[in-house]
């Protein structure tokens, strides 16, 4: 069996509704899955609950063709789980604690990955357990590691992340999240600067929703992309972590910032007219692997 390039870190899990329907999610599972249908299967290294949800998530897992070789399974705690409010036609999270993926073992992480493209979110390192799991990890690794942001109050703290930014080679985050980060007047491209040169990263790319996004490169030149302007939405959920998918996708290939940026922007804009962050659809996926080859 070949090893896979990309091993993904951290959480997968259910967002619940008050209807009581739910979807399937969590920024690295949704990366993974992108991969997978792209043609570029990943390891996805998580835990989830011996419950019906978990048995759920392997399911949907084998019916893509994804490795289920680095699932955990937890007799303890629960697979995760969000209960997502709506007020005013305006939605809301709770993310629980305690969850299965807060507990992702180093001991049961037999792989011989040492090298590719390692990507972690931060979520998943709100708990001891998973985050020195990962440090175990990029202790003996040496290719990449790539940081996606994704602050979700109140489980995270400023000094931690930063030192997780110190430990990667590549960072995305939004607009937002750099703002939390680095909350003072300097423009945008300053504190992007900033982060890249004080922690030595290759690349750094910020996604501003309907505004595009702006990358930095390994030279500290700054590229933009926008969005089309006639874009249908669905709904925006997971649209980070499509566009994230295909800046693995453009690392591991080489492909030139500007390439990246505009491969990245035209996926997500098409995840956007979709329901939900992944797509079950391989038809979906078709048309991008075509057009990139």
């Amino acid at each position: 069996m070949q090893t896979a390039f990309f091993t993904i870190f951290g959480e997968v899990l259910f967002d619940n509704f008050p209807d009581g329907s739910r979807i399937l999610g969590g920024a690295p599972f949704n990366v993974a899955w992108h991969l997978q249908a792209l043609g570029r299967p990943a390891l996805f290294v998580s835990r989830i609950g011996e419950d019906d949800a978990g048995r759920e998530i392997l399911a949907a897992m084998q019916s893509t063709g994804m490795t289920r070789s680095a699932m955990q399974i937890d007799a303890t705690h629960p697979t995760g789980s969000v209960a997502v409010s709506i007020t005013d036609g305006q939605p809301s999270y709770r993310i629980l604690d305690q969850q299965a993926y807060d507990y992702i073992e180093a001991k049961a992480f037999h792989h011989a990955h040492k090298q590719g493209l390692l990507y972690h979110g931060s979520l998943a390192l709100r708990n001891p357990v998973s985050r020195q799991t990962l440090l175990d990890i990029q202790q003996n690794w040496s290719g990449l590691v790539f940081l996606d942001v994704n602050l979700r109050a109140p489980w995270w703290q400023a000094d931690e992340v930063l030192g997780w930014i110190a430990g990667a080679d590549w960072l995305k985050l939004n607009d937002e999240e750099l703002e939390l980060l680095l909350p003072d007047q300097q423009s945008i491209d300053t504190k992007m600067r900033l982060l890249q040169q004080t922690y030595h990263l290759q690349g750094v790319v910020l996604t501003r929703g309907s505004q595009g996004a702006l990358a930095l490169n390994s030279s500290g030149e700054l590229f933009s992309i926008a969005p089309e302007s006639h874009i249908e939405i669905v709904d925006t959920v997971g649209a980070g972590d499509a566009f994230a998918a295909v800046l693995l996708l453009g690392i591991a290939e080489n492909w030139p910032m500007p390439v990246m940026l505009k491969r990245a922007q035209e996926f997500a804009s098409a995840l956007v007219g979709q329901r939900g962050a992944t797509v079950a659809d391989p038809a979906f996926y078709q048309g991008f692997i075509e057009a990139w080859q």
